[in-house]
Formats: C-alpha cells, sequence, structure tokens
C-alpha cells in the first residue's frame, strides 16, 4: 500500500467539535511509520494555510478545524452516492440495461481549463476515452455531465447519446470492450490490497484502532477512486471489488463498535456511506 500524507492522518482524527488532540495525532502517526518530525512540518503547513488553528505545542496541542471538512479536507470518504451505489451493484440491485453512453465534445484551446475541467469529470465519473473528445460508459452519468458542462458554460459544445450497438477498434463485446477501455487489472490490484487490509485484525489498543481504521480509510479510498463501477455483467468473476468491499464493511463494523466515544467523525462519515 502507498504512503498515507500526514495530512490525511491529521483529518482524519478530527472529532465532531472539531478538534484533533495532539497526543493522539502524534500516537497514531507514529503507528503509521510517521516520525514527530513529520507531523509537525504537516501541522505548521495546515496552520499556515489557515486550515487548523493551533492551541498549544506538540502532543499537548489541540488542533482545531477552521473550516468544514468538506472545503479543506482530503478525500476521506469517496462520494456517499457512488460507494452506495457500488454495494447495490454487489447485492444484484443495479443491473446493466445494455445502453452505452457517449459524450463528445469540441473544445477550442482558448477554453483550455474549461475543456480539462470536463474531462477530468468525465474520467471521475467512470467514463473511459474512445479517441480525442470521445468519452463512454455503460452508466447514466448525463445529468452529472451536462450540469458540469453547464457549470462551465460548455453546454453547447457537449454531445450525448446512448447506444446499445457499440464498436472500438472491431471489439463489440461488452465484456471485451470493458477489459479494452478500462485497466481493469489495475483496479483489481487496488481492491486486492483493501481486501487484505480489511482481513488484518488490529492490533490492541484505541491508538491502533485508530491507525488501523486511517489505513482503511486510504486504502478504501484508493481502491474505490479509479474505480468506473462497471456493472457486474461487464467484470471478470469473481470481482476482487465485490469481496474486498464486503470485507471493508464488516472491518468498519469491527473498528466502529471497539472504538472509543467519542471517536472521531471518519466512523459516522463510513456509517453513513456504508448505510
Amino acid at each position: 500500500m502507498s504512503a498515507i500524507p500526514t495530512r490525511m492522518v491529521v483529518h482524519a482524527l478530527v472529532r465532531e467539535d472539531g478538534t484533533v488532540a495532539g497526543d493522539e495525532l502524534y500516537e497514531v502517526a507514529a503507528l503509521l511509520g510517521m516520525t514527530d518530525q513529520q507531523v509537525r512540518l504537516c501541522v505548521k503547513r495546515l496552520v499556515t494555510e489557515g486550515r487548523f488553528t493551533v492551541e498549544g505545542r506538540g502532543r499537548r496541542a489541540v488542533l482545531r478545524l477552521a473550516g468544514t471538512e468538506a472545503e479543506v479536507g482530503p478525500v476521506l470518504v469517496p462520494e456517499v452516492e457512488f460507494v452506495r451505489h457500488a454495494y447495490r451493484q454487489d447485492r444484484g440491485l443495479e443491473p446493466w440495461d445494455g445502453l452505452w453512453h457517449a459524450f463528445a465534445f469540441a473544445v477550442p484551446e482558448s477554453a483550455r481549463a474549461a475543456r480539462d475541467s470536463l474531462r477530468d469529470a468525465l474520467t471521475g465519473l467512470g467514463a473511459a476515452p474512445v479517441q480525442g473528445g470521445l468519452y463512454v460508459t455503460p452508466n447514466a452519468i448525463g445529468p452529472y455531465v451536462r450540469a458540469h458542462a453547464a457549470d462551465l458554460d460548455l453546454s453547447e459544445a457537449l454531445t450525448c447519446l446512448s447506444t446499445r450497438d457499440l464498436a472500438v477498434g472491431g471489439t463489440r463485446d461488452p465484456r471485451a470492450l470493458a477489459q479494452r477501455l478500462w485497466p481493469l487489472p489495475d483496479i483489481a490490484e487496488g481492491y486486492g490490497e483493501l481486501h487484505a487490509l480489511a482481513e488484518r485484525p488490529a492490533e490492541p489498543g484505541p491508538a491502533a484502532g485508530l491507525a488501523h481504521a486511517v489505513a482503511l480509510a486510504a486504502a478504501f479510498s484508493a481502491a474505490m477512486l479509479p474505480d468506473p463501477l462497471l456493472p457486474p455483467e461487464l467484470l471478470p468473476r469473481p470481482w476482487p471489488g465485490t469481496t474486498a468491499r464486503a470485507a471493508a464493511a464488516e472491518a468498519w463494523a469491527r473498528l466502529g463498535a471497539a472504538a472509543e466515544t467519542p471517536g472521531p467523525r471518519l466512523f459516522r462519515l463510513y456509517g453513513e456511506a456504508l448505510a
């Protein structure tokens, strides 16, 4: 698993009252392989950026969030709507209707920033690039794409269509298209790391439980964010994402039950996402 950013640890330990206890932060960070110097520098940067205020020094310090988690925090939990969609897919509650949704746009270089933002929105929603300015997905993301295009004043540049007859370079079979258009082996590898961590028991003690929760949150986000959430009909069987998400949900239930109260808001956020 890749290294966890120190600032993610800080945000993950924010409690419901917006504070982070310095002693808890240093202890959890140490269990995740971070030095005291890394933590001190991170806290200093976060304060300089205006993201936190701090009272006291070192392990006796209390950090206070200066804005909302959504405004200033890293991605601790992927979008709740998409997490719930993934679990509904895992339970067979989101069958594919056989439609491919395609989006095309032609934006001049003078609007390059808007063009890049629209492209990033499409890939962030799981659409795959087919060729210049053309993206495709089996998921009905049209409302999200059109809303983003409207925000960028690019509605006139966007073309949307749906079809059951998609061929890319002679490939027509839906499963073969999924293998061709999305990096499924890489996505599966990320879920393998999540599954392994979710099944690993946390070490005893409150700080160890929190460290495991932070690591689990990082692994869950790392696995989910690049996943286009393709319908199960298009995925290899068995699909590692299904078993990894099930293991992650069980791990969160165990960690939440063992956590001290009040604990970091991270447990509530995941409880809401996995509900």
